[in-house]
């Protein structure tokens, strides 16, 4: 597929760092106007405690309203397992859409049996307002974003890119952190090394921005790179590494990881476009199934 590239256009981007989730969450502003998009947002849970609260989304909304901006999108790169989304939150102060890969469905599938939802859970991804397909394009203001297919980590990750920005999700790390594990359901390490080949063949130039960063070795946290950058020393794909080595790799890489400690209610959450299911009566209530991913 060829995707509609324009270097020539530089969106303002604008990173908050989560430290609770090691979560990036980007304010994407089209230079020639008012309008932005925010991607992979963030809901705090002290999961202990069954509490959640807005901080960081309040953080974004500050900003946003103090720059006078309007929110056209809230992107989600993929269902995320290591946070929880602000989405709805969000929407609600600010307005704008929220979307993702269409794929979700997908997800929903897998596990809304997981969590043994019932009939009342849609899985036709129609909790989102855009469901986007590999190509697929839309509007910050007057400046044309799109959308590229990217399974592997999860079957429903997408990068989204934006002028001369990319949005990687999880689909790559900083170059010397690498890159995102394979092995929840529907994850490939094979696909997810297709996939950054598709990221790693935009213009040298590119600029990328991850999902998530952890200071490995003790480094200062960041979040910024580019396509040229990966490609030359990305510790797992950079350089003269193949596909059967990566995937050699990131299988023994993975086999040695634990799950995530927001997992359970990250899935919960995020396949609901970031709504908190319910119980009978109508009360937030999240399920833990045992033994069940």
């Amino acid at each position: 597929m060829t995707y509609p590239i324009d270097l020539s256009v530089k969106p303002e981007v604008s990173g908050h760092f989560d430290e609770a989730t090691n979560t990036i969450t980007y304010i994407v502003k089209d230079p020639g106007s008012n309008h932005c998009a925010i991607i992979d947002s963030v809901m705090d849970i002290d999961y202990a405690a069954g509490r959640i609260t807005y901080e960081a989304a309040d953080k974004l909304i500050a900003e946003i309203t103090d720059r006078g901006l309007t929110l056209d999108w809230i992107i989600e790169t993929h269902v995320h397992a290591d946070h929880l989304s602000a989405a709805p939150y969000l929407q609600d102060k600010l307005g704008g859409k929220i979307g993702v890969g269409e794929k979700i469905m997908v997800i929903q599938e897998t596990f809304g049996k997981v969590f043994n939802e019932g009939t009342e859970f849609q899985r036709d991804g129609s909790q989102f307002d855009a469901l986007f397909k590999d190509g697929d394009t839309y509007m910050i203001g007057g400046m044309q974003a799109f959308a590229i297919y990217t399974p592997g980590h999860t079957p429903a990750c997408m990068v989204h890119v934006v002028g001369d920005a990319a949005f990687a999700g999880d689909t790559l790390f900083m170059p010397d952190g690498g890159s995102a594990r394979c092995d929840f359901p529907g994850g490939s390490a094979g696909d997810l090394y297709d996939s950054i080949m598709k990221v790693l063949s935009l213009p040298d130039e590119t600029r990328l921005f991850m999902c998530h960063d952890y200071g490995p070795n003790g480094r200062a946290i960041q979040w910024e790179t580019t396509v040229a950058d990966q490609k030359a020393h990305n510790i797992h794909v950079g350089g003269d590494k193949t596909r059967e080595d990566f995937i050699k790799f990131r299988t023994e890489r993975d086999a040695q990881l634990s799950m995530p400690k927001l997992i359970i209610p990250s899935l919960q959450v995020n396949m609901r476009a970031g709504e908190v299911p319910t119980d009978a009566q109508g009360n937030p209530m999240l399920k833990v199934p045992v033994n069940g991913i």
